[in-house]
């Protein structure tokens, strides 16, 4: 059974920091891209950031470019995504996801976790 399970959302102020993990398992995820896509209220799911199993391929959103930063251990079996200078705008429910690479994820996900809430208050 495939699971990915995502952990370290909540609320923070503007300008604040969290670390979103996804902890994934149940498939042989060997040369899988991860990523992350968010859903904010009113709005389509949309693709946030991917990175390729080496790692090295990375893919992101513009308007996160810079600031948040995705990277992943695949001897954990664990992706994250690290957001820094936070702003309201980036309030949503954020979701991992799996793909076969870095740039196929952004529209065709294979796998997606159940999501998480990130909040950023003003």
């Amino acid at each position: 059974q495939v699971r990915l399970l995502e952990s370290g959302g909540g609320l923070v102020q503007a300008g604040g920091s969290l670390r979103l993990s996804c902890a994934y398992s149940g498939h042989t995820f060997t040369g899988y891209a991860m990523g992350w896509f968010r859903q904010a209220p009113g709005k389509e799911r949309a693709f946030v950031a991917a990175i390729s199993w080496s790692g090295i391929g990375t893919n992101y959103l513009d308007s996160v470019r810079g600031r948040f930063t995705i990277s992943r251990d695949n001897g954990k079996n664990t992706v994250y995504l690290e957001m820094n200078s936070l702003k309201p705008e980036d309030t949503a429910v954020y979701y991992c996801a799996a793909g076969t690479s870095v740039l196929s994820i952004v529209s065709r996900p294979n796998y997606w976790g159940q999501g998480i809430q990130v909040t950023v208050s003003s």
